[in-house]
């Protein structure tokens, strides 16, 4: 009776142990979780090769055999080679969450529009620059490097009558005040008149012409 209570204590403890060794036991990964991964690598890796479809972001889930994709592309026909793509032995179904946005095609990786909005203000930066030191020019210096002061117009004024046949037994006088430039005197007809102020407006440097010309002949 002694050696049967023994036995019967034993196999307790026994049982016991095994019980506990089985719950310390470190949870292992299935073989459908690892085959998930390997396949969420392999179709990540086919679409970011893909000429077509590398240039977007495309994010790939692989969960009991469905294959889940996300991410904006431009055109139908890329959102359907996106799902060719994650077809492929051991894929159930693909679930194809992918939206078409045509605005995709100008900023893919969704970076690409911040770069072009940079660009587009450097541009725009350099652009006024530019526009600013036309003015300085237009008020400090000629296109030749000369300093434009007021004789400097009065005597490029005078020079662009000089020899004029539309200005021909004229009698033009030319006075320039701040870079406004003021004709007086006479021309032969009207239309040598508009021509003397356009001339006179042509040069650097000059902000308005005054017109106080008559027409007649030469006195």
């Amino acid at each position: 009776m002694k050696l049967c209570i023994g036995t019967l204590v034993c196999a307790v403890a026994v049982l016991i142990a095994g019980v506990g060794s089985s719950q310390a036991a470190p949870p292992q990964t299935t073989p459908a979780a690892a085959s998930d991964k390997a396949l969420d690598s392999r179709i990540e890796s086919r679409i970011h090769k893909d000429a077509e479809l590398k240039k977007y972001k495309i994010d790939v889930t692989v969960a009991g055999g469905v294959a889940t994709l996300s991410g904006t592309v431009a055109t139908e026909a890329e959102r359907t080679r996106a799902t060719e793509l994650a077809t492929m032995k051991g894929i159930a179904r693909v679930d194809n969450q992918i939206m078409v946005d045509l605005a995709a095609a100008g900023h893919p990786k969704g970076t690409t529009g911040k770069v072009v909005d940079k660009t587009k203000e450097a541009g725009e930066k350099t652009k006024d620059a530019g526009e600013k030191a036309v003015d300085k020019t237009k008020e400090g210096l000629s296109k030749t490097g000369e300093v434009i002061t007021d004789s400097w117009i009065t005597t490029r004024v005078k020079a662009k009558f000089v020899g004029d046949d539309q200005l021909k037994d004229s009698d033009i006088s030319v006075d320039t005040d701040n870079h406004v430039v003021t004709l007086s005197g006479t021309v032969m007809t009207a239309a040598g008149r508009a021509h003397a102020v356009a001339q006179a407006k042509s040069i650097e440097g000059v902000h308005r012409v005054v017109d106080k010309l008559t027409i007649g002949p030469k006195r």
